[in-house]
């Protein structure tokens, strides 16, 4: 397992970093953070896709009563301007023995061809939002793996979002089902920290970069949070089952 605090004691090029329970949150360019990191088990990470999702969905509308609803565009920063940097994507790959990596069909000429993609089927209402999202992985087999749940609207699972592309909490669990033996991931675009938080819930630890300094201290108070009030019980992760093939 990586020793993380021997990470923080020798110090890196990144503007603060802090350890909270299993997880190391670092706030600094990825690029340069992750030359003096060591290697790592997985990396799991929801890079930025280039759709200028940086300042949230929807101009606002209408409410059912026909009354206008303010514009809920109220996300700051431009950080989806443009995707990630091909060599960000290079480097965290070579860092890590295993990668999922969302949005992947936004990278896919910068990644090898792979059998093995993960689909999130968001229980999606609006016809004009995508009906879901695809994650590519470097993982063995070539079967692709579907997870049902509701992630926005009215019957999302999880309201409370800080993020415009947050994932939710029981999707990123869903995909450390599929590295039953990681026990260190990196996420080097962390966003709101959800893998981190799902490793802290999981027992698992993480090295996770965010640039923005606002969603940064957004992931401290998450991570802290769990840390604090840690469930009774490790989450239930369905176990990703093969097919059996027929002859």
């Amino acid at each position: 397992m990586t020793d993380l605090q021997a990470i923080l004691d020798k110090g890196g090029p990144w503007e603060r970093a802090k350890l909270i329970g299993g997880q190391l949150l670092i706030q600094g360019d990825c690029r340069e953070v992750m030359g003096v990191l060591p290697r790592v088990d997985a990396c799991l990470t929801d890079p930025p896709f280039g759709i200028k999702r940086d300042k949230g969905i929807g101009g606002g509308g209408y409410s059912i009563g026909g009354r206008p609803r303010p514009n809920v565009r109220k996300y700051k920063s431009g950080w989806d301007s443009e995707r990630a940097e091909s060599e960000a994507i290079a480097d965290m790959c070579a860092l890590a023995d295993h990668a999922i990596i969302w949005g992947g069909q936004f990278f896919a000429d910068l990644l090898p061809p792979q059998g093995k993609w993960l689909f999130w089927d968001k229980c999606q209402l609006m016809p004009s939002y995508g009906d879901g999202e695809l994650a590519w992985t470097n993982l063995s087999g070539d079967a692709v793996k579907q997870f049902t749940y509701a992630g926005s609207g009215y019957h999302a699972k999880e309201r409370a979002r800080v993020h415009p592309t947050q994932k939710p909490i029981a999707l990123m669990e869903w995909c450390l089902g599929f590295l039953p033996n990681a026990q260190t991931i990196l996420d080097p675009f962390a966003g709101s920290f959800t893998t981190a938080v799902a490793c802290q819930r999981l027992g698992r630890q993480s090295i996770s970069i965010e640039l923005d300094p606002d969603y940064y201290q957004i992931g401290l108070k998450r991570v802290q949070e769990v840390v604090n009030n840690p469930p009774l019980f490790k989450p239930d992760i369905p176990k990703p089952k093969q097919e059996a093939m027929e002859l």
